[in-house]
């Protein structure tokens, strides 16, 4: 898609808002299906289930009246954090249950390997759940991304640290894969406008759990920063490794796929000290508004978990798809549904973080990001909307 000309994007476009036929596709007189494919077991499932359980909770509540006379359908297909399953989910989404959008599809390397099918089918791709650059750019009218970027996060926190912390000994390890080259890139960039030369980057594969290599490469190199392209499981591991093998004498860093709850509070108190860059903070449920409050019960009464960094993102996400969709009007296609969600101006959250916009030329809702460090077991937010 990258390499379309400025006519093939307009005769794509027009092909996929004007079709009556694919226009309708995923519309019922009583129904509305979206799709998702993401990771409801595997090394991130707790991202994927999380923000799966989020938006059932907020289409739930809307289908409790409906939206114009219609109730939404989400069906989720399991890819594992799987590659050759997410194309395999994204087929049949498309071409058997044709749906109306993909919503809060997981993954990096998934959602970059079904988006040139998927665009060309027409089937937008909304806020999926992965922060990489290619989620919005190049603009394309059919994708929509939530928050600010892991390379925005990445840069302006290796800024934050360089400047503020005179950390100059910069190294990256992150996972071999789209998702960790977007970590790569943005600290390779953000050491170059600094002046700084990376000094060491050490790769894994995205199911590995045995990290003393890359740690022990690292080490010896003498880092003293090390941004992580790492998720849950694996920044938990790394960091543990690095700290059984005696290295305190460092700063590991994260981005929003590792900023989670999970993350903050894992046994022994693991990752204290550890960062991550975000685009929304989370909001702990007791020292949180009464809404939050609310919300956070009725999610654990509903899925017997407490509700995580994704289940977060999750309702957002779903809270903007029934605004848009009541917006839409009742004679709904993807045309009108694109309108109403480039419409749509300063949406504020439940929760803390940035408002959110969009509009014809303006398909990234917010680029503010967020540093954020464990403290005693939970993320405590130390800088807001920083820059590089």
């Amino acid at each position: 898609m990258r390499k379309l000309s400025k006519l093939g994007l307009s005769t794509l476009l027009a092909g996929a808002l004007a079709a009556p036929a694919m226009a309708q596709d995923g519309v019922t007189a009583t129904e509305i299906l979206i799709g998702s494919h993401t990771a409801l077991s595997g090394p991130v499932s707790a991202w994927g289930i999380g923000a799966t359980e989020g938006t059932r909770m907020r289409f739930d509540e809307a289908n409790e009246k409906g939206i114009h006379g219609r109730k939404i359908k989400l069906i989720v297909e399991d890819h594992g954090y799987q590659v050759p399953r997410a194309v395999q989910a994204a087929n049949k989404l498309i071409n058997s249950d044709k749906i109306f959008i993909m919503l809060g599809a997981l993954g990096t390397p998934q959602n970059n390997a079904v988006l040139g099918e998927q665009l060309q089918k027409g089937v937008p791709n909304i806020f999926p759940f992965t922060a990489a650059r290619s989620m919005a750019e190049p603009f394309h009218p059919l994708k929509f991304a939530q928050f600010s970027t892991y390379y925005d996060q990445v840069r302006s926190a290796t800024k934050h640290f360089v400047e503020k912390e005179r950390k100059s000994k910069i190294c990256t390890m992150y996972q071999d894969t789209d998702f960790g080259h977007e970590i790569r890139d943005g600290v390779r960039e953000q050491a170059k406008a600094s002046k700084l030369e990376v000094v060491s980057e050490a790769t894994y594969g995205p199911q590995d759990t045995e990290f003393v290599a890359p740690i022990t490469k690292l080490k010896s190199a003498g880092c003293d920063l090390v941004v992580m392209g790492s998720i849950i499981r694996d920044s938990i591991q790394a960091v543990g490794t690095a700290k059984k093998l005696g290295w305190g004498d460092v700063t590991f860093v994260g981005q929003a796929a590792s900023y989670d709850p999970i993350v903050a509070a894992a046994p022994g108190g693991i990752m204290e000290g550890f960062y991550s860059g975000t685009g929304m903070p989370y909001a702990y449920p007791d020292t949180s508004s009464d809404a939050i409050k609310a919300w956070s019960a009725k999610y654990k009464e509903r899925t017997k978990q407490d509700a995580n960094s994704a289940a977060q993102y999750g309702y957002v996400g779903g809270d903007m798809i029934v605004k848009v969709l009541e917006a839409a009007g009742k004679d709904l296609t993807r045309a009108k549904f694109l309108a109403a969600l480039e419409a749509l101006k300063d949406y504020r959250p439940m929760f803390p973080g940035p408002s959110l916009s969009y509009g014809p030329k303006q398909h990234q809702g917010s680029s503010a990001s967020f540093l954020a460090k464990v403290e005693g077991g939970r993320w405590k937010v130390i800088a807001e909307n920083l820059l590089y």
